[in-house]
């Protein structure tokens, strides 16, 4: 018994043994098939395209503050009682329209006095010229002297003197009389009275507010390189070009509502505080959907980047030294290339670097692409926004097949847990049986 208790477990060894070679050996066998000449991948087909030089148009925001340049503060210019207010507060006012009135009659009378005055001084002054006249012709006659000529010929001129200081004074009286009706220089919205009717005002005493709300005037900030960029194809194209876009956010959650405008302005001098430039457009206004002090969003359309190299957004990876994009060899193989990245430009990417001209460059889905992958190219016809939603669907319905995929994979190592789990009750049933 004890013999063939030994002979039987050298037997269970052995056999065991041979299970797990022929185990090993079927593990290493796809190994080691490439290395015999087995199948090689085939060529991976994606969009290629040959880097050449193009214009990409660009559409750039900037945050800003809306403000009212035209808004003016109404002054009174002179003394007297506020007898009048010709409007309601928040009304709608038109240039010159009569606002305030500050004693008219008063400023009236004043005026007449100094058209008296400008009368009396005009009858002193032609007798003034008559006697002048009068003692120029007894002089050549040798009938009075030249003492008395040269007296008449003072008196005429105190008296020129005198007409023009009376025209003056009336002038002033005028102006006094104009400014005691305020009227407004510019059309806007007016705000609530500072005077309330029958106070006293005197020069300087604030009494409204007119902010003009169409057209609007923006004010933003553009960053140095963008403002270079901007002079640069202003110097090639009209600045009508250039449409202005403002964008102002809802209040109630809803969508942003926009007005077109233009671009009128672009500075000549650097903020040395902000690198940034000054610029301003106007934007029409007819129903004031928009108030000064609004922080909105301007944007600009019709920008424009010449002669620079670009591809789709989708072409850009993120490699070890940083974004990066395969570029093909003769033969077709990826090569990854690390680039610089400029601007984007809707679905483009502007290259500022690492490229060059005439180059053949992946430009779609980057998916099972990789350094050292045969690629099949496949043509690109520069919609790269199309490329973009195409390899958004593509990834999708990917992500979405995972869930399936992955449960055959679990279903199918689960019979061979079930013949390990199964060859431990054998062994034990087999060493039972060795056992007695």
């Amino acid at each position: 018994m004890k013999t063939l208790f030994r002979t039987g477990r050298t037997a269970l060894w052995v056999l065991a043994a041979g299970f797990l070679l022929a185990a090993c050996g079927q593990d290493e066998a796809p190994q080691q098939a490439p290395q015999g000449g087995g199948q090689e991948r085939p060529p991976h087909p994606v969009e290629v395209a040959t880097m050449a030089p193009r214009d990409i148009a660009l559409e750039k925001s900037y945050p800003s503050l809306l403000r009212s340049d035209d808004e003016v503060t109404l002054v009174a210019r002179v003394t007297g009682t506020l007898e009048a207010r010709h409007f309601e507060p928040g009304q709608l006012v038109a240039a010159g329209e009569r606002l305030f009135t500050i004693e008219p009659d008063v400023y009236q009378a004043a005026v007449n006095q100094r058209e008296a005055d400008l009368q009396s001084a005009r009858a002193e002054l032609a007798r003034a010229q008559r006697d002048a006249e009068r003692f120029e012709r007894l002089l050549n006659q040798n009938s009075v002297s030249r003492q008395q000529v040269d007296q008449a010929r003072a008196e005429l001129g105190v008296a020129r003197a005198a007409v023009a200081q009376a025209e003056a004074a009336l002038e002033s009286a005028q102006i006094d009389l104009r400014h005691a009706e305020v009227t407004t220089p510019v059309a806007g919205m007016i705000g609530l009275s500072q005077v309330n009717v029958g106070n006293l005002v005197s020069n300087g005493t604030e009494l409204a507010t007119v902010t003009p709300l169409d057209p609007l005037e923006v004010r933003f900030q553009l960053p140095q390189r963008d403002a270079f960029e901007l002079r640069r194809q202003l110097g090639e194209q009209p600045v009508e070009s250039i449409t202005a876009v403002l964008r102002v956010p809802s209040m109630d959650g809803g969508e942003a509502s926009s007005l077109q405008g233009r671009l009128d302005f672009l500075g000549s001098r650097l903020d040395e505080a902000t690198s940034t430039v000054q610029a301003s457009a106007t934007f029409s206004n007819p129903e004031a959907r928009v108030l000064p002090g609004q922080f909105v969003r301007v944007s600009l359309e019709g920008l424009k980047r010449f002669d620079v190299l670009a591809v789709p957004e989708i072409a850009i990876g993120q490699g070890l030294m940083g974004p990066q994009v395969f570029v093909l060899d003769e033969e077709s193989v990826a090569r990854a290339r690390t680039v610089q990245l400029g601007e984007v430009a809707g679905p483009w990417q502007i290259i500022r670097g690492g490229l060059e001209a005439g180059e053949r460059v992946v430009v779609g889905n980057l998916a099972g692409v990789e350094p050292g992958t045969t690629i099949e190219p496949l043509p690109f016809d520069g919609d790269a926004e199309q490329l973009v939603e195409q390899s958004m669907q593509a990834n999708a319905q990917q992500q979405g097949g995972l869930p399936q995929g992955s449960a055959p994979q679990q279903g199918g190592q689960s019979p061979q847990g079930e013949a390990a789990d199964s060859g431990e009750p054998k062994q034990a049933e087999a060493g039972g049986d060795d056992a007695p």
